[in-house]
């Protein structure tokens, strides 16, 4: 039987790759480790991924190839061994307000085939069960189930009387002609206090019709309709175009309206006819709001092929600890341990074999519990005969590996090299950074700083929150913990939030990122720059701009020229008249401090910081130190670095704002083992100066280094919502309820 060869890889230069070779086993897991910024995605992703995503473009016909994506093909001599690759990144999964568990998973079109097929009465038509489709939408709030109404309370002083001014919309003051027609009406008392009024002049307030008015204007004396106060504002505002009013009078009407749910269909979505079919006694909006371990049983008992599929498609999610989401749960609501298994598991049903599995650090948004089940499904990927590639920091995936590549041995320029390959015993002996951070176990904290205060949070029933009240220690640092689905994100993204509005938050959002944006621009330091140049030459600041007046005339401030001709795949070469630089040569003549622009934005942050003295600029580029960043270049294009390097250029931005609350979600996202000894170091200086930081995370090292924990669970979804602990790491240790404490005393040992 012939040897398998695997993928082989020769020369790869692609961003800061230094002519890397090497060859990854057929038909096994091999993870990726690496410092943040070595290289491991420009080897899996934009080499081994584009290149195959490529190549399969290339099968089809010249017509479907001109309606795909088009990749270029990477920089390196050879790439050999490929087969199709399925991409699982680590992008959230968004969506918007119509996107559901349902919808992103497929289960929901087999749920509405399963109406049309055998509900009573049924409507036979498969697109009359989806809130999405006009057939099937409900009418009032189109598919949405909620609408916006008039907040009669914030509308109405109940306490006076019309002539009082009990009106608070600005177009009824006592006087207006607004106002003449309710107060003018026999029906009503003008010097009646509202909140004595009877339910008949209630209604003739709010929805009265009939009769007419008399109102005086500056000019004349006419006589106009009456309409009720509420059925007026919705004529006006809400069933016509608002766009055609001016800003600040939309802002106006805003702050009497109030989101609800729809008074039709309450919240089902559906119209009242689809909602009359039924199987089983539910119809489909029931069904989508049971939890989903809860939904698997109703469909056994179907006898249908239909049903079968759909319950196939649920056990495969309630497997990967997914069984307490419903159907009907909105995607924006998932946490990003939710979201990344609810990627994964559409692949669990796949019988295709032979093909390349993708993952961009999986275990993101997981807690140590979870690990397991997603190593399950790498093992079980592997064991149909597919190829498995995974760029992870997470110890525990890294153990199942049967082949680990380290890149590195730095980031930036000082990474790009292979420093290890081998199995996870021999990279358990390597002299390299992560075998390094592998063998490091810190204890938990011996001595804990003291609260100075409290920040309360109270009767929090978000999402599966159950009337949660707990107090934030002021002056510390908290790590709010849990398994996915359990509330954290609820509780402070969500309810803290609110409730505490002041404070900073740098959550897990993507940033923008091309090939224009760089730590500059990003970091608001260009403007400034510029302007120093301009002082500098006594030149226009638009000159000392790539985007602007100072751009290569042939690259147009790209430094590369982009060849893009139909049929053929993209190419892109380095601009031979500014050698890359992307300014006017004339613009490079102008120096400040002995450089160019272009030399500027190729300075490493950690020597810009001495080179920009300027209290706009320094303390800016001072955080990209504290947060690591030190090695970028001013000018590195955002969208060739990686996702832990942005997720810190992030928090680089929000350091030296003027606060005293912090809030950072999973902060650790896309850090290397060795690098949350950096962080760490930054978040206690950041509570040293007396300030107050919580932490949502997962991470056990930064967990064990906490001064106060709060872990939410037991367990996910209705399962959790509670707060299972708070007090100290050291306390948390000896607590058997919490799962977080279980996998802590695993951690420490």
């Amino acid at each position: 039987m012939p040897q398998k060869q695997g993928i082989r890889i020769v020369g790869a230069r692609v961003h800061n790759l230094k002519d890397v070779t090497l060859t990854l086993p057929e038909s096994k897991i091999t993870v990726f480790v690496g410092v943040s910024g070595s290289g491991k995605s420009s080897i899996v992703f934009d080499t081994v991924a584009v290149e195959s995503q490529r190549q399969l473009n290339a099968s089809y016909s010249w017509f479907i190839r001109n309606q795909l994506p088009k990749y270029e093909r990477p920089q390196a001599d050879a790439i050999e061994g490929l087969t199709t690759a399925v991409i699982v990144d680590q992008q959230p999964i968004g969506g918007n307000s119509r996107s559901t568990v349902g919808t992103i998973t497929d289960v929901a079109p087999v749920l509405r085939a399963l109406f049309a097929r055998h509900a009573e009465p049924t409507t036979g038509l498969v697109s009359s069960y989806s809130f999405n489709d006009p057939r099937g939408m409900c009418p009032e709030c189109e598919g949405m189930g909620r609408t916006v109404q008039p907040d009669v309370e914030r509308m109405l002083d109940k306490s006076k009387s019309l002539n009082g001014g009990a009106i608070l919309l600005p177009t009824y003051k006592v006087g207006t002609p607004d106002w003449q027609i309710l107060a003018g009406d026999s029906r009503l008392d003008a010097d009646k206090v509202l909140r004595k009024y009877t339910k008949d002049e209630w209604h003739t307030l709010l929805h009265g019709t009939g009769g007419k008015v008399e109102v005086k204007t500056k000019n004349a004396t006419i006589k106009i309709n009456y309409e009720g106060l509420v059925d007026k504002f919705v004529r006006l505002n809400l069933k016509r175009d608002t766009s055609t009013l001016s800003e600040k009078t939309r802002d106006a009407i805003q702050q009497f309206m109030s989101e609800g749910l729809c008074p039709l269909c309450h919240g089902a979505r559906l119209s009242q006819e689809t909602l009359n079919s039924r199987i089983d006694g539910r119809n489909i909006a029931e069904m989508s709001g049971l939890s989903i371990d809860e939904l698997v049983p109703v469909l056994a008992k179907l006898d249908s092929p239909i049903a079968e599929t759909a319950r196939t498609a649920l056990e495969r999610i309630s497997g990967m600890g997914l069984g307490y989401l419903t159907l009907d749960r909105p995607t924006v609501t998932l946490s990003g341990g939710e979201g990344q298994r609810l990627k994964m598991v559409r692949h669990l049903g796949s019988t295709l074999t032979h093909l390349t599995y993708i993952f961009d650090e999986p275990s993101v948004g997981l807690h140590p519990r979870d690990v397991g089940r997603l190593n399950e499904l790498l093992r079980g990927l592997r064991d149909k005969g597919n190829t498995v590639l995974v760029v992870e920091h997470d110890p525990d995936v890294i153990d199942i590996a049967d082949h680990v590549v380290e890149v590195g041995p730095e980031a930036g320029v000082h990474g790009g090299e292979i420093v290890f390959e081998g199995t996870v015993a021999a990279l358990a002996k390597a002299a390299t950074r992560t075998a390094t951070a592998l063998a490091e176990r810190g204890a938990v904290k011996k001595t804990f700083r003291k609260a100075g205060g409290q920040l309360s949070i109270t009767d929090a029933d978000l999402h599966n929150l159950k009337n949660v009240s707990v107090d934030i220690p002021t002056g510390v640092l908290t790590a709010v913990t849990g398994v996915a689905g359990s509330g954290k994100t609820s509780l402070i993204s969500g309810v803290f939030a609110a409730q505490h509005p002041t404070a900073t938050f740098v959550d897990q959002g993507p940033i923008t990122a091309s090939s224009r944006s760089n730590p500059a621009t990003y970091l608001e330091l260009m403007d400034g720059i510029r302007k120093l140049f301009a002082k500098a030459s006594g030149q226009p600041e638009a000159l000392f701009s790539f985007n602007s007046k100072g751009a290569c005339e042939e690259c147009q401030g790209r430094g590369v020229i982009i060849t893009e001709i139909a049929f053929m795949d993209p190419v892109t070469t380095h601009c031979e008249t500014c050698h890359g630089r992307r300014f006017k040569e004339s613009v490079l003549e102008h120096q400040l401090r002995g450089k160019s622009i272009a030399d500027v934005l190729e300075l490493p942050v950690s020597e810009a910081v001495g080179f920009f003295t300027e209290k706009a600029l320094k303390p800016k580029l001072q955080g990209l130190v504290d947060v690591g960043l030190g090695y970028l270049t001013l000018g590195q294009p955002l969208s060739t670095l990686s996702g832990g390097e942005r997720q810190r250029i992030k928090l680089a931005t929000q350091l030296h704002k003027t606060s005293s609350v912090y809030v950072l979600d999973e902060p650790t996202t896309g850090l290397h083992m060795s690098d949350v000894g950096t962080l760490m170091a930054l978040l206690n200086r950041i509570v040293d100066d007396g300030n107050t930081v919580v932490v949502i995370e997962h991470n056990l090292d930064v967990v064990r280094q906490a001064d106060w924990v709060i872990d939410l669970g037991p367990d996910g979804g209705a399962g959790g919502g509670e707060v299972v602990f708070t007090g100290t790491p050291k306390q948390l240790l000896a607590n058997k309820k919490s799962v977080t404490g279980e996998y802590l005393r695993k951690y420490v040992g």
